[in-house]
């Protein structure tokens, strides 16, 4: 059947072209909140993606020894590396660190998932977990490289951290102001092989048991609920 031309004088009925602008209508706002949808749904997602990557925390808290048997307990941290930073010497040994004069601290590179442990929670950890009061020594560990230090990823990072320090020292936490620095990330550099898993491959040592050990059990009283199931 062919196409029917309409006569030169014919006009379309009001309802008709009523009918036929609410229909456009309606289908363009369809359109309009089917791509909000849409939008919202990328927004949520994208937000959810970048939350669930895996981020770094690092703290120096002196020994790393110490520091990194802690870390190493809590759920949500998938890894902890001894190393040092905030130093002017690249790529120093131990030896040349314990001298004191190269300015790196002995810090632990925490790697952990922000959907299971929060930065503040491992802040918390950190100020409960050593002195931060005493400047350049923790115990009778002396020297610039046990300072207590802690080195920021991100501009939320810094803000929390000097937040927290902040209230701390306002609620007298501790009976002397915190020294704590809280630094821009330098390059880390990872220690010798053997500093890593240093508690769990030399646990019977004396150090392991008189240094090392009573904070592993004031761990184990403080942050059970964020422990590691064993």
């Amino acid at each position: 059947m062919g196409f029917i031309p309409r006569p030169a004088n014919y006009t379309e009925h009001p309802y008709v072209i009523s009918f036929e602008k609410g229909f456009f209508h309606l289908i363009i706002t369809i359109m309009k909140q089917l791509s909000i949808i849409v939008l919202l749904f990328f927004s949520v997602f994208s937000s959810k993606a970048q939350s669930g990557k895996l981020q770094k925390a690092t703290f120096g808290m002196g020994c790393f020894w110490c520091s990194e048997a802690l870390f190493q307990q809590l759920n949500g941290v998938t890894a902890v590396r001894s190393g040092y930073e905030g130093g002017n010497v690249a790529n120093p040994s131990y030896e040349d660190v314990c001298t004191g004069t190269t300015g790196h601290a002995e810090v632990i590179e925490v790697t952990y998932d922000p959907q299971k442990i929060k930065y503040d929670e491992l802040l918390e950890v950190f100020w409960k977990s050593h002195d931060p009061t005493t400047l350049n020594r923790q115990g009778a560990d002396v020297g610039t490289q046990y300072r207590s230090v802690i080195f920021y990823h991100s501009d939320e990072q810094k803000k929390i951290a000097e937040q927290y320090k902040k209230e701390l020292n306002a609620s007298k936490v501790f009976q002397k102001p915190i020294v704590t620095a809280i630094t821009k990330a330098a390059p880390f550099y990872v220690a010798e092989n053997y500093h890593q898993d240093y508690f769990n491959k030399n646990g019977s040592q004396p150090y392991c048991k008189m240094v090392i050990l009573p904070k592993m059990e004031k761990l184990e009283k403080l942050f059970k609920a964020k422990l590691k199931h064993k």
